[in-house]
């Protein structure tokens, strides 16, 4: 079990640099989503099913699709 809370760790480190390294707002909002459910992966071996539940709705929808939202509001400038 401990190997597999490991490997969830670096899944969760290696698409958080995804997002930090991704340059375009809206390739970032979908690293973002991805990013999420990562993180509910890891809740889920960590054996959180209420948070991992939380952030499935959330973090893997919700807050990506207001990036979304906002960046078309704004027109897609920097």
């Amino acid at each position: 079990m401990m190997l597999v809370i490991v490997l969830a760790l670096g899944l969760v480190a290696l698409t958080g640099a995804v997002v930090v390294l991704t340059r375009d707002p809206a390739q970032q909002a979908v690293t973002l989503s991805v990013f999420g459910l990562t993180l509910t992966i890891l809740f889920v071996t960590v054996q959180a099913p209420d948070v991992a539940l939380s952030q499935l709705a959330i973090g893997t929808a919700v807050v990506p699709l207001m990036i979304m939202l906002t960046i078309r509001k704004v027109g897609g400038r920097r």
